[in-house]
């Protein structure tokens, strides 16, 4: 199969579909790469690095989808690459389209089979391709909120690991999955006073055994929420419902309850966000305020570590490439079951229920 790695089209957005060591082994198995000239250069990969291990390297973005059929990228298409899309094409990205409508129309109106990172859901619940970014945005969180916090960027100027004789910073997660618990455990590592809440009673009886009771531990009700947020210091959204948009828990009035100079980050805005007062922001621009209430909301936050965050996505995302290339979609999908659910768009249909509920578009199950 002829496969593209583009040059990621999006501001600021520095992390690649795969390294030289992915495109040589997807070489390797027959396959013919395609890689755009500079795909790799903000992760620190060179060209001649991609041509030793067996790619061709393109100079545009029209030649590399004019050749090839499987195309690997990390963020989704703008509406331009969205343009160079035909039915042929297989787009294997994050795509979080549940709060992306016009997107969504314009991937159907491509032709093209559309599989979402996000998606792909193991029999156990775990999410292969999207845990390793949640793995570097929960982290992320705590390190960005930490710095806001600083008087000199906006912060009300409280260490969120305190001194001998002064309180310690409080920060409040908001779910407790894989970013919650990155970001828990980086706060928690920190010294900082920590709240988790999530709906999951169990999620919430393993930390409190993990951390041997040393964090406070609440379930998901407004009640609960409202308390926490008026006392946080840092608060952090990380809850997801895969492929579909996320909640909103969190409403302005409980952020204008916050002390001024707080900090909020909110992991979960490439699905819509879990804060009322939420809206996406870039790793240029990355905050706003509103009521005193300093606002982080990158969608790609992961890619200010592009050379971390394009190696742990890859050690997901290699396997279902190489089926997906030696076998064809259908194949792999017999290989690896999970891979239907992370097919979003095929026939020019929806064909993932949670998209299709979320942006209210007619669903089909993915036929072959």
């Amino acid at each position: 199969m002829k496969i593209g790695i583009p040059k990621e089209q999006k501001d600021n957005e520095s992390r690649v579909g795969l390294t030289p060591a992915g495109v040589g082994q997807l070489v390797l198995d027959g396959n013919e790469v395609f890689v755009q000239k500079g795909a790799g250069i903000n992760t620190g990969i060179t060209d001649e690095e991609y041509i030793k291990s067996g790619a061709t390297i393109v100079e545009t973005n029209e030649e590399l989808y004019e050749n090839t059929k499987l195309i690997i990228k990390v963020e989704r298409p703008l509406l331009s690459e969205i343009k160079l899309l035909k039915p042929h094409h297989i787009l294997y990205s994050y795509l979080h389209l549940a709060a992306q409508k016009e997107a969504t129309l314009e991937l159907l109106k491509s032709g093209a089979t559309c599989i979402g990172y996000e998606t792909i859901i193991l029999k156990d619940g775990s999410i292969p391709i999207l845990s390793p970014m949640s793995e570097v945005a929960g982290k992320m969180a705590v390190q960005v909120g930490s710095y806001y916090l600083q008087k000199n960027n906006g912060g009300m100027g409280k260490l969120l690991g305190g001194v001998p004789g002064v309180e310690r910073g409080k920060v409040v997660v908001l779910g407790a999955g894989v970013a919650g618990q990155s970001a828990i455990k980086a706060a928690f590592g920190l010294g900082a006073e920590v709240t988790a809440i999530d709906i999951d009673v169990n999620k919430l009886r393993y930390l409190d055994d993990s951390y041997k009771s040393q964090i406070t531990t609440l379930y998901s009700t407004p009640k609960n929420i409202e308390k926490s947020v008026a006392s946080a210091d840092l608060l952090i959204g990380t809850v997801l419902i895969p492929g579909g948009k996320t909640p909103c828990l969190v409403t302005k009035e409980f952020i204008s309850s916050m002390q001024k100079g707080s900090v909020i980050v909110d992991v979960a805005i490439d699905q819509g966000g879990c804060f009322e007062t939420s809206k996406i922001t870039s790793l240029e621009n990355p905050t706003y305020s509103v009521d005193g209430v300093v606002h982080y909301c990158v969608g790609n936050m992961a890619s200010a570590y592009p050379l971390t965050s394009t190696l742990s996505c890859e050690n997901s995302i290699l396997k279902y490439a190489r089926a997906i290339a030696c076998r064809g979609l259908k194949g792999a999908c017999e290989i690896y079951p999970e891979l239907l659910g992370g097919i979003n768009i095929k026939d020019e249909r929806v064909t993932c229920r949670k998209v299709a509920d979320s942006l209210n578009l007619d669903y089909v199950g993915v036929g072959f």
